[in-house]
């Protein structure tokens, strides 16, 4: 008897391009969707924005070295 191929999983991410004000590109930078709620009303680039921020700002503090201003943020 052949078995059944099990049902694919939710997407629990969504990938974004940054692009910072030095020029720099970043690509498939993550973003949870649970920090992705738009149930306050906010737009899904903002919200990307703000949780790409904050990983940037751990990143900072562990490193010692302080990334660029986001200029852009596209959907991968």
């Amino acid at each position: 008897m052949a078995r059944k191929k099990p049902k694919g999983k939710a997407v629990a991410f969504m990938a974004f391009n940054v692009t910072y004000e030095d020029g720099t590109v970043t690509s498939n930078r993550r973003v949870s969707n649970n920090l992705l709620d738009q149930s306050f009303g906010d737009s899904i680039p903002n919200l990307a924005r703000t949780a790409i921020e904050d990983q940037d700002n751990e990143i900072a503090q562990r490193s010692g070295q302080r990334r660029a201003k986001i200029k852009a943020i596209v959907r991968a």
